[in-house]
């Protein structure tokens, strides 16, 4: 590994993040508009930073060191004795906390690859070309550029080419529901869906979500979000993807995309790629000059983080949006190794990338790069109506500096998509703006939001309701989404508690006899905040606090809920109130006397932990959680009931609703508490969801979708979040390879608490007669990447006549509004552009490459696995077969014990048996080769596959 990761990305070669070259002139004296300008420039002079806010939709101001809390302070402090050191003579500080490393240590990739290459965008580009052909010089800009923050109704929109007929794209958050929305859908987190197992749902939950967008006005929804992959258990946005797994994830995308296309809306797969914390993400958010950089070598590269990416672009993708951070040293939306090497070429994506919001840090480079839409539109910094595009990018097509040949390429992907997704039907798509605004909840407002330019009333807001049924799917995710992690002959409960006979079989859904006599009504009680409505689920900002019962993680990924059925509350409709006395106590502190517990039999008691996007904190929480322990005292909250509850008699069932993994090592073995739920973030239908649980009526089938285990330390050192900056560039290296979550507990022999994919039922399942079946002969190497199965479209390369750039006459330009044109010409400088090192001699293309998803013979079966499922329980149930692949032994390459390879979820009668079939393909038994920059099979010796219920359940196994 040590030798390997020299090759690919970390190869020391220059990216063209290093040209920091100006758009207008060739003057050394100005750079090119990058990260580290801001720091030279007049803060004074530049508009504040905004953060959205609550359900009020009004905007406050974010700062510099916003997230700082005793952290940074601390840091501050730290760099400040630094500073002191220095003038002492400590040169040494400097060279550690001061000195910028090399700048783009990922090689060039040069030019980026045209799209128009897959059979199946050949109809999209020729249509494409066709109307791009007639657009001018400022329309194609218009095209790639935002319009600015809040100059439109959604939270980004691009500019139109009004003389052609091409409107603007309005493009929308987020993962799991229209964010700052009203009458929509909150479907549970992508970490729900990912514990679900479910093909069938993920593509359900995708194809609801996008009948919503299409209802709202919307052309583009910003996800699903694969990235980050969970490397880090405590990353604050785990919870927007589907799991710590990248076969998972990878499945889970890819139906999720297609569910969102199938109903011509643009899913965006995101963020691309290897952004795994939220501090230092961004500078401004923590007062620093530069992002983190996720220093990374190609193979893990490879196999864990792109290799989601390859399923979502398989499948059809129309667009990918590139992250914050760096990686090796070179921003992520700027790095040509990243978007053309890997993504255009290799992965063969045909859509358009689009920048994360403020990711993109250069202007000319990142064109080079790859990167095809930029987003907000704004520069630096928000709402500031300096684009680094715009009007920057008209000067530099016509002064040479961007060649126009990639000008085309950029505006035909986006265009290409519109027509891919069939966007031109105005019936399914009107040539309108959204029936909602994303800034105001009031009906009548401004049109552009941003602008402090005179502007007229409209209507902006039409309180269209989009729900439909929608809340069935999000109830059936959400309970199948509930994993079961502990269950001593409790669940499922009576609704109508314990009876007096006690001798009814468990199979009438009664509760199980204790040995003790019972009087009267069956007593219950119900704790914690969790548990209850709290202030109501949009009391914070994008959700930017715990309180109440917790439906999702907070930021970008958050909706406004439409409504939120606390746990309290189905309990209260659910359980018969003439069998049943409920008590409840949904605060997470209980009253002193002990005269509160000790007359129930049934405590149900509620805790969480929250984390979100790194532009907001709530506590102590700044974006990434500090720890892997329940918040505001869950573990003595879970300890006192479990002791006192019936006088220590009673029995306990704890519910956990969280972004991941959290620790249960206090109280999981105290003998009364019998039952454990992990809920995950159910979204709207959180009580109803987990009374079908609890009650029994749906058999619970959820598998976790990450490891939980005993300590963070369990998890190794790569799992702990760079929580104080170790340079002015904080430096985050992933030496960990390949061996995050459950691979790097086999590979150091950790036991877990609960392992990757564990999830109890109500009932029992048996597998027999697993057969290998093989259908292609092993080879080291995929077949010889074919020819383009299309053409791209061919233009005119010749610079368009500068009349084309200008404002057209008596155009009254909005204040902070992005636009293409120019007030002159005469600034334009005719010297050759200094392009970088070897963008002249195009890169030799990746034999990995070839179509949508990288070379077709990567996607071809090589052998299937088949095993018989049967129902040996006392009840009906959905199993989750799990097939996990063990590679051969090979000189001098590493492998982790176990893969996951396969999963599918069938649902079985009492008794039933079914055959499950898994087809692995040549990419799922290929490693990545860095020398030969391939994926390569291991053709001697034999692979293992074992099929269970959990990465370390071994029900059935064989050979290949």
């Amino acid at each position: 590994m040590a030798d390997q990761s020299k090759q690919g990305l970390l190869n020391g070669h220059t990216d063209n993040n290093g040209y920091r070259r100006s758009f207008d002139n060739y003057d050394d004296s100005e750079s090119d508009i990058d990260a580290t300008d801001y720091l030279d420039r007049e803060t004074e002079s530049k508009p504040p930073l905004f953060a959205r806010q609550g359900p009020s939709r009004r905007w406050s101001i974010r700062r510099p060191f916003t997230n700082c809390g005793r952290r940074c302070l601390i840091v501050l402090a730290v760099l400040g004795g630094i500073w002191v050191l220095l003038a002492a003579g400590g040169g040494f500080a400097y060279k550690k906390y001061f000195e910028e490393p090399p700048y783009g240590q990922s090689p060039p990739w040069y030019p980026s690859p045209k799209g128009g290459i897959a059979r199946g965008w050949a109809a999209s580009y020729e249509k494409a070309a066709k109307l791009v052909s007639k657009m001018t010089l400022a329309e194609k800009v218009n095209v790639t550029t935002g319009t600015g923050w809040q100059m439109g109704f959604a939270v980004g929109t691009n500019g139109p080419a009004v003389n052609v007929g091409f409107p603007q794209l309005q493009l929308q958050d987020g993962p799991l529901g229209i964010r700052f929305a009203d009458n929509i859908t909150a479907f549970p987190a992508g970490i729900t869906v990912g514990a679900t197992w479910n093909r069938q749902l993920m593509y359900a939950r995708g194809k609801a979500h996008a009948i919503e967008a299409r209802q709202k006005g919307i052309n583009v929804l910003l996800g699903p979000c694969v990235g980050p992959l969970g490397r880090m258990p405590a990353g604050g946005r785990n919870w927007e993807g589907f799991g710590a797994d990248p076969y998972l994830q990878g499945i889970a995308g890819a139906e999720t995309v297609r569910g969102i296309q199938s109903e011509g809306i643009m899913a965006t797969i995101k963020h691309f790629v290897a952004n795994e914390q939220e501090h230092f993400r961004q500078p401004y958010e923590w007062g620093l000059p530069h992002a983190i950089s996720s220093n990374i070598d190609d193979r893990t590269l490879h196999e864990l983080y792109v290799w989601p990416f390859y399923d979502a672009v398989k499948a059809g993708v129309a667009s990918v949006m590139c992250s914050y951070n760096q990686v090796n040293n070179s921003y992520a939306c700027g790095n040509s190794k990243l978007l053309n090497g890997i993504l255009k070429d290799e992965l063969g994506f045909q859509g358009f990338v689009m920048s994360d919001w403020l990711a993109q840090r250069s202007g000319v480079s990142t064109a080079l790069a790859g990167l095809d839409m930029t987003m907000p539109g704004d520069g630096l910094r928000w709402q500031d109506g300096d684009s680094l595009w715009g009007s920057q990018l008209t000067k530099s097509i016509l002064n040479g500096s961007v060649p126009v040949d990639r000008l085309n390429d950029m505006v035909t992907r986006i265009v290409a998509a519109w027509y891919q997704l069939g966007q031109d039907d105005e019936k399914k798509f009107p040539r309108e703006p959204p029936n909602f605004s994303s800034w105001t909840d009031d009906r009548m407002g401004v049109p552009f939001y941003g602008s402090p330019s005179p502007q007229g009333k409209v209507e902006v807001n039409k309180f269209i309701n989009v729900q439909a049924n929608h809340s069935i799917i999000a109830r059936e995710v959400a309970a199948e989404g509930t994993v079961l992690l502990k269950n001593e002959n409790l669940l499922p409960i009576s609704r109508q508690g314990l009876p007096d006979t006690r001798l009814k079989s468990r199979r009438d859904n009664v509760y199980r006899a204790t040995g003790k006599r019972h009087e009267g009504k069956f007593k219950v009680g119900v704790f914690g905040d969790d548990a209850g409505p709290g202030k109501g689920p949009n009391f914070c900002k994008d959700r930017s606090c715990n309180q109440g019962t917790l439906g999702s993680g907070w930021g970008s990924g958050a909706v406004e809920f439409p409504y939120l059925v606390a746990p309290v509350t189905a309990l209260r409709e659910q359980f018969d109130k003439s069998k049943v006395d409920l008590h409840e106590y949904l605060s997470d502190t209980l009253p002193r006397e002990q005269s509160v517990l000790n007359d129930l039999e049934l405590c149900i008691v509620f805790a969480n932990a929250d984390s979100g996007e790194g532009f907001s904190k709530w506590a102590h929480v700044s974006g990434d959680r500090p720890d892997l322990r329940l918040q505001k005292d869950g573990d003595k909250l879970i300890a006192r009931v479990a002791s006192e509850c019936g006088s220590g008699t009673g029995d306990v069932i704890v519910v956990i609703h969280s972004v991941g993994p959290v620790l249960m090592e206090e109280w999981i073995d105290l003998p009364n508490i019998k039952a454990v739920l992990l809920g995950n973030l159910p979204g709207e239908e959180s009580g109803n969801a987990l009374a079908d649980v609890l009650f029994g009526d749906k058999n619970p089938s959820g598998h976790l979708p990450f490891t939980i285990g005993k300590s963070l330390d369990d998890y190794g050192p790569g799992a702990k979040i760079l929580y104080t900056p170790n340079g002015v560039i904080p430096q985050q290296d992933f030496s960990e390879g390949l061996y995050i979550d459950y691979r790097y507990f086999d590979k150091h022999s950790i036991a877990p608490r609960f392992e990757f994919g564990f999830g109890l039922s109500y009932t029992s399942y048996t597998f027999a007669n697993l057969a290998v079946n093989p259908h292609k002969t092993k080879s080291p190497f995929p077949s010889p990447r074919p020819s383009p199965a299309a053409k791209p479209p061919s233009y005119s390369i010749a610079i368009p006549p500068s009349s084309e750039a200008l404002f057209p006459r008596d155009f009254r330009p909005l204040q902070k509004y992005v636009y293409p044109y120019l007030n002159s010409t005469d600034e334009l400088i005719s010297e050759p552009y200094p392009y970088p090192e070897g963008y002249s001699t195009p890169e030799p293309l990746s034999p990995a490459g070839g179509d949508e998803g990288g070379n077709p013979d990567l996607w071809n079966v090589y052998v299937s696995v088949s095993v018989d499922v049967t129902n040996a329980g006392p009840r009906a149930g959905a199993v989750v077969p799990q097939l996990y692949l063990s590679y051969p032994e090979k000189e001098g390459v590493d492998f982790p014990l176990r893969v996951l390879r396969g999963f599918e979820k069938i649902y079985l009668k009492l008794g039933e048996t079914k055959k499950v079939e898994f087809g692995l393909t040549r990419r799922d038994l290929s490693y990545w080769d860095v020398k030969a920059q391939n994926w390569r099979m291991v053709t001697e010796g034999e692979y293992k596959f074992v099929v269970g219920e959990s990465s370390r359940d071994e029900k059935a196994s064989g050979r290949w």
